[in-house]
């Protein structure tokens, strides 16, 4: 593989997409500390595949893309019984926000824990990063109206979870 496929202005490209490419893997991951490994990964191979990506296309969906193949090959890792990432702690926030915004992220959080990858991946990327149905399918590697089903399926579940104490998806 060439590495002068990797110029200053992927470089910099990459680097300006890390924070939504970070809020990505969390939303994956579950912990901001199983998303900084996932992301760190996910960069790696961005760097080392750079020859890979066609200048002609977008480049965020490639990157999430990646990102989302890197979770699941650590799923599939976790599966095969190799060590678990330990949760982190939950302090880490205190005194960012109110305690009552801040419960309300626990309780955000935890329902898109609950969520089936297919729907949280959905959902984190247009509901949280803002990206265009075509975009996320691409990313995805699905058809938009696959996508448009997670989406309306996970919102009704987040619905259902946010709505009912019991933590039951109905």
């Amino acid at each position: 593989m060439k590495h002068d496929a990797v110029t200053p202005s992927f470089r910099q490209a990459l680097c300006e997409r890390l924070p939504k490419l970070r809020r990505y893997a969390c939303n994956l991951a579950g912990t901001p500390h199983d998303a900084d490994d996932l992301l760190q990964v996910a960069a790696e191979r961005a760097l080392a595949r750079a020859a890979q990506w066609d200048p002609d296309q977008p480049l965020d969906p490639w990157l999430y893309r990646i990102v989302r193949n890197a979770w699941i090959d650590e799923v599939r890792a976790r599966r095969r019984g190799q060590a678990l990432f330990a949760d982190a702690e939950l302090g880490e926030q205190v005194g960012v926000a109110s305690v009552e915004s801040h419960a309300v992220r626990l309780s955000v959080e935890a329902a898109m824990a609950r969520l089936p990858e297919e729907q949280r991946s959905a959902i984190a990327l247009v509901l949280v990063e803002g990206l265009a149905y075509r975009e996320a399918a691409q990313a995805l590697e699905i058809p938009v109206g696959t996508l448009t089903s997670r989406l309306a399926r996970g919102r009704e579940a987040l619905q259902a979870l946010l709505g009912d104490e019991s933590g039951e998806v109905q």
